[in-house]
Formats: structure tokens, sequence, C-alpha cells
């Protein structure tokens, strides 16, 4: 494989972005470059990457604060940051959690942008709907229930669907004999 010609490191790393088939954009910041990875879980995740004086570093935005279950959320976080190569979850001052990375400017070819953008997808996309039901579970279940009382469409919750109709079944089951209310005399 030949490495690119372009001198600017900018125009480097848009090159290489090209080559590995990346959808990006210009950031709004001089050095960046803003690149949309398409998910399965989450519908995209969107990764800045700032090109420094030596090195690159990355940002994308995984899952707002949660509401809910703190602990066993961000444990849930710091197991799957044992297994980031060369990446960190890390949150901000109200709570968003985000996946962070700085690499040097000498490393990056088109091997090294293909694994970094892959591993920053599985990152953010790969635990979200784990980390929703950690950090947002009784919101989802009230959305169910409203979306499921007004007969609105749940496809934005087809993933939690067996779940949640399990929750229902439950809750629809007559009380067991002696169970609750007035005990026959």
């Amino acid at each position: 494989m030949s490495r690119p010609t372009a001198a600017d490191p900018v125009d480097h790393l848009r090159l290489l972005l090209d080559r590995v088939g990346a959808d990006w954009e210009e950031g709004t910041r001089p050095g960046e470059t803003v690149v949309t990875l398409p998910g399965e879980h989450k519908l995209r995740t969107v990764v800045s990457l700032l090109v420094g004086e030596r090195a690159m570093e990355l940002r994308a935005f995984v899952i707002r604060n949660p509401d809910e279950n703190h602990e066993e959320f961000y444990r849930h976080l710091l197991r799957r940051a044992l297994r980031l190569p060369g990446l960190g979850y890390a949150v901000d001052a109200v709570g968003d959690v985000y996946v962070t990375g700085r690499t040097p400017l000498a490393g990056i070819d088109e091997a090294a942008v293909d694994e970094l953008l892959g591993a920053v997808l599985a990152a953010c996309d790969d635990p979200f709907d784990d980390l929703l039901r950690l950090g947002f579970w009784t919101s989802i279940r009230r959305e169910w229930a409203w979306r499921r009382s007004r007969g609105e469409s749940t496809a934005n919750l087809a993933a939690f669907r067996a779940e949640l109709e399990a929750l229902e079944d439950e809750s629809e089951e007559p009380p067991a004999p002696g169970a609750g209310g007035r005990t026959p005399q």
C-alpha cells in the first residue's frame, strides 16, 4: 500500500477517509473533520477528528447522562473500556458519555483509520441498547405504555419489544387466590 502524497495532515486524513469509504464533512474548527458512521443499535455515530501538530484527537458522543441506575451504568462502561484499543469513555460536565482517543499523526494510514473508526463504532453502537436498559428503563417503559395506549408506533422501541410485552403480560395476569384484596371468610 502506498502512502498518500497529501502534504497537509488534514488533507491526508481526508484522503484516507475517502479510501475507507467514510462519510465525512469539514468541521467547524480548524483541522476538524466530522465523520458519520451508520449504526445497528444507534441510528448513527458522529465522530469529530481534530488534527493537531503531532496528533489527531477524536471524540464521539455515545449517550446522554443516565436517568437512573448510575452505578451499574458506569460499571458497565468501565468493564467495556478494558477492551477498547486506544480509546476510552469519558463524561462531560453534565454527565453525557463520549468515546475519546488520541493517536500520533505518524501512525495514521489507511489500515489505522479503518481500525480506529471500527473501534469507535463498536464502542458507541454495540453497548447502546444495554446502556439504554441500564440508564433509562423507567423512561422506556413509560414511553412504551404511552405509545400503546394511544395506538402510536412502537418501532423506535423494537429492541425492547419482547421485554416490554412480557412486562405487560405479567401485569395482565389475574391475581393468585389469596393475593391482594379480601380473602374469603
